[in-house]
């Protein structure tokens, strides 16, 4: 192994290659992506309204036109009880192009994050690019705000309201922040923190990091760069404001109430130059900003259970 080489177990290795093989393979040159193939590939996992490991979940739809829903994610043992519970609003990762709020990774990541919190959890299963591109995933995150305003959750405290993504959804997550931030319609809920876990963020040039580790587990230059032109609007380009939020382009949020956020980056994330920059960028605009590195830790570390910086971020 390389001083740019993490060391993982062979577990995480294999699942890796095989998820890199199976969304290259997905993907045809033509711009679009062969959903029946990723259909047998992506495994999912059913709601069940019988307690799982003291967490019980169910789908709320939004709108069926658009096929906008939630995995509701309730945890049944929580010491003390009768309170009520901070509520987290999930977005999975998957460059906007793969997964779904449904698929088993995801479904265990946020039943973890419902049990240990303990938190009322809402993962959105927004629509994917190309056949959806931007605006559409933030228009259906900020959507979910909404239905949950004005129908809130049993037992839930939307006064304490988290959004949290990883990857591409940590992108969703901060832009629908900056949205609901801007709003003066909510009733119940308030944004009180952001929890980006690796964003996806780019733009046109080459950072340091990008050129040092690319070739690395699920994310290149090459991979990155189709995830984006599949999800900007016709004609634009990487430094667009929702792939390089903190660029000249970006949304300027220094007069915006914005909320305390924590962001997870990654010693072996090719995309860390683009999130530091990111931290630097919310330092700058007054924001109250921390930061978690994990020096040994690859992209998407932490929906791998077997990764010691998997539980440390829960602990977070």
């Amino acid at each position: 192994m390389t001083q740019f080489s993490p060391v993982l177990p062979w577990k995480t290795k294999f699942v890796l290659s095989v998820l890199s093989a199976v969304t290259d393979f997905a993907r045809r040159d033509d711009g679009t992506i062969n959903r029946r193939l990723l259909s047998f590939l992506n495994f999912r996992a059913p709601p069940n309204s019988t307690p799982v490991h003291g967490v019980k979940t169910s789908d709320v739809t939004v709108d069926p036109s658009r096929n906008l829903w939630f995995r509701l994610f309730e945890p049944t043992e929580v010491p003390g009880g009768g309170e009520k519970l901070p509520v987290i609003v999930f977005f999975h990762g998957g460059g906007f192009a793969f997964m779904s709020a449904d698929s088993k990774a995801y479904d265990a990541v946020c039943r973890r994050f419902a049990r240990k919190i303990p938190a009322i959890v809402a993962s959105v299963n927004y629509r994917l690019s190309p056949e959806h591109r931007y605006p559409a995933q933030y228009d259906d995150g900020f959507d979910v705000l909404k239905y949950l305003d004005s129908q809130p959750p049993a037992n839930s405290d939307l006064s304490m309201c988290f959004l949290v993504g990883d990857s591409a959804g940590a992108n969703l997550a901060h832009n629908v922040t900056v949205r609901a931030c801007e709003t003066t319609t909510f009733r119940e809920v308030k944004v009180v923190g952001l929890v980006p876990i690796q964003p996806f963020f780019g733009g046109e040039e080459r950072t340091e990091s990008e050129r040092r580790l690319e070739g690395s587990p699920l994310v290149s230059m090459r991979r990155t760069d189709c995830m984006w032109k599949m999800f900007l609007p016709e004609g634009a380009d990487r430094d667009h404001e929702a792939a390089n939020v903190s660029g000249p382009r970006g949304r300027e949020l220094s007069e915006v109430e914005f909320p305390a956020t924590m962001v997870f980056i990654g010693g072996f994330d090719p995309l860390q130059d683009w999130q530091r920059r990111y931290c630097e960028w919310l330092k700058r605009s007054g924001k109250d900003v921390r930061v978690l590195e994990y020096g040994s830790a690859i992209h998407a570390f932490y929906i791998f259970p077997e990764l010691p910086e998997a539980s440390l971020c829960l602990q977070r």
